[in-house]
């Protein structure tokens, strides 16, 4: 997995060019980035808010409706691939 950079982003030239313009005009600066812009990306927010909800008890409930041995078994399946990853990336060494 690639490792995220923990510098900060340079800003774009022209957002740089546009901020010396305005100091050097004693302008006040327009400050766009305070405000979050509403964005409609044509979902309903209450299922959104019902999505999220479901997903949160999601784990939980799957887990609590199966019965012991299937649990056991899904345990299982998630140890040998883990292994098997662990053993992938051991051969070369």
């Amino acid at each position: 997995m690639q490792k995220r950079s923990r510098k900060k982003k340079r800003p774009d030239v022209n957002e740089l060019a546009a901020d010396i313009v305005d100091q050097a005009t004693n302008e006040e600066p327009e400050d766009d980035k305070t405000e979050e812009p509403e964005v409609d990306d044509g979902k309903n927010p209450a299922a959104v808010a019902l999505g999220r909800l479901g997903g949160l008890k999601g784990g939980k409930a799957r887990a609590k409706k199966l019965t012991k041995k299937q649990r056991s078994e899904a345990a299982r399946k998630a140890a040998l691939a883990r292994w098997k990853k662990h053993d992938d990336n051991s051969d070369g060494q």
